[in-house]
Order: structure tokens, then sequence, then C-alpha cells
């Protein structure tokens, strides 16, 4: 098969744990394991968030005022180069198939309203009153993310993938790739030009879109929960083993978090037939093989379906 495997930007990086490279190349090692034995028998492209990275990025370039602080779509590329190393360097040690991290632009609509309304969280997590003072010092704007808050910038839909059929071709020529890290690298058309700006596309709608125009048989989102969960934190909380596109449409998600991962399986889904999964990083192998996690599917048979036709009123992260 073909599988692109989107790895969460909190999963490499869990909540509470510092944002040091030593934590991070634990994390990614933890998974490269997996990622190798799977890159086995399939052809396997990996992606990756970088919501904590390109924060933590922007806070350096923030630090030094001698210069203007670098926009979004530069701090994009240094944390797709940052982060594939460390995934590209992990895999080498488990696998003698050729690996490859690729740089990855990824085209928006230069008018898309998610502009004007700033949604992605980034960086670090804060109490209400320190995201208060950093909204004011640094003139961010700054939302909800769980029982905490976070910086929050506009996160326009991916429209196409430039670097295409590059990957196509490594994958041809039977590497591993890694690419699209961070939902790539934000550009808009100019004519023949492309230009970068100021934004974070959420990775998983770009891993779908990848998976979608590679023709992927399967697509793995990979975060730090199990599986989807109805009525997420209240007693009556249940997982979903398997649902349909439409009966998941019927609940309620967080917008932040796993909103976008529900609807990145979604599309692709509808729009290709095949199935998507969404499970925890550190069940990465029973996922692949279908045996844990939140299976999507057109024609899924579920246990909990009458449950499932009600909508939530507890939004999961």
């Amino acid at each position: 098969m073909r599988i692109v495997a989107a790895l969460g930007g909190n999963a490499l990086l869990r909540r509470g744990e510092p944002l040091e490279a030593e934590v991070q190349r634990a994390n990614v090692q933890q998974a490269a394991c997996d990622l190798a034995a799977i890159a086995e028998d399939n052809e396997l492209v990996v992606t990756h968030g970088n919501g904590p990275q390109v924060g933590l990025l922007a806070l350096e370039a923030d630090a030094y005022r001698a210069v203007k602080p670098y926009p979004l779509d530069i701090l994009g590329a240094e944390s797709q180069g940052m982060i594939g190393y460390l995934i590209v360097q992990a895999l080498r040690a488990e696998t003698d198939l050729s690996v490859a991290a690729l740089l990855t632009e990824v085209v928006v609509d230069a008018d898309d309203p998610a502009f004007a309304r700033p949604s992605k969280p980034i960086g670090p997590v804060y109490t209400e009153a320190e995201a208060r003072r950093a909204a004011a010092e640094h003139a961010w704007e700054i939302g909800p993310d769980g029982a905490h808050f976070r910086r929050v910038v506009a996160s326009p839909r991916p429209r196409d993938i430039v670097e295409l059929d590059a990957i196509e071709t490594l994958l041809e020529h039977g590497s591993i790739v890694v690419c699209a890290g961070g939902g790539g690298i934000p550009v808009v058309r100019r004519g023949r030009r492309l230009r970068g700006v100021e934004a974070v596309i959420d990775k998983d709608l770009t891993a779908a879109l990848l998976a979608e125009r590679l023709n992927a048989d399967r697509l793995l989102i990979l975060t730090d929960v199990p599986y989807v969960e109805r009525d997420w934190g209240t007693q009556s909380s249940s997982r979903i083993e398997s649902a349909t596109p439409a009966e998941l449409r019927q609940l309620d998600f967080a917008a932040g978090s796993m909103r976008p991962k529900v609807e990145a399986a979604c599309r692709f889904v509808e729009r290709t037939g095949c199935e998507a999964l969404i499970g925890a990083l550190g069940d990465l192998a029973e996922v692949a093989a279908g045996r844990a996690g939140t299976r999507v599917e057109r024609a899924a048979v579920v246990s909990q379906s009458s449950a499932l036709s009600q909508a939530t009123e507890t939004p999961q992260p």
C-alpha cells in the first residue's frame, strides 16, 4: 500500500514537556522503529505538525530586536528542516531504505477568509494572565487551547502542493519521503512566482490533500490520544472505533485540535473511497494495521451508531 502518516506536533513534543531538542529526538526515536517497519512492505510518506516548534522559533526570532522578526513562512521552512532532520536521522538508524526530507511549499488563496480570523494555535501553552501579557508585548492574537491559552495565527486552506512531482519521483525510487511538514510553507501565486505569506497551514488538512493527490491507500493521523471520543471529558465519554464521514460530521470537536483531524480524515475518505485512521503515535503499529484508533470509512459498521447520531456537547481537544 501507499501510506501517508501524519505525526502531530503535540505528539512529537507532548503537552508539558520542555521545548528542548533532546526531548523531541527521544519522541521521534520511539516512532521511528514502527515507521521503518511499515516502510518495509509499503510506500511511506511522513508528514508532521510544527505548532510548538514554529512558536518557539517565533519567540527566539522576536527576542533579537536588532532585526525585524522573521515571517511565519520562513519560520515554517526552518521548522521543516529541523523536524525533518530529526525524523530522517531516526529512520536511517532503523532501516536500510533511502530516506529523504523535502522542503515543501503549499499554495493557499490570498483572499482566504482565515487571514482575517486567526485560529491556529502555535507555540507553548500559557495561563490566561501569561497569554495576555505575551499578546501585549508581541502584538499577538491569543485564543483558548483546552484549559490553557496559546498564540493563534491565520490558517488558510491548502490548495496545491508545489513539490508533488518530486515526492512522487522519490517514492517511485523506493525512498521514504518526509515532506509537507507543518502543513507546508504557505505561499500564494503571483503569475509564475510564489510568495510566502504570514500563516501556518493545518498539517492534517495538508496531509489529506497530499494523500489524495498521491493516490494513497491509507491516511494515518497520529496524535496524543488513542481514539476520537464522543462527549470527551465527561463521565459519559465513549471512544469511537469506526464511523462514516457523515456520522462524524454530526459531532462537535474542538476547532484548534481534534476538529481538523476529523475533517481531514472525512475529506480523504469522501474524495478517494479509501480509509483513514486517527490514533495515538505510541500505538502507531496497531493503528497502521487497523487494530487501534478510530477508523473512518465510507461504509463503516459502527456499534455505537445510534449514539453517533446525536451531536456532542463537549468538544474533544
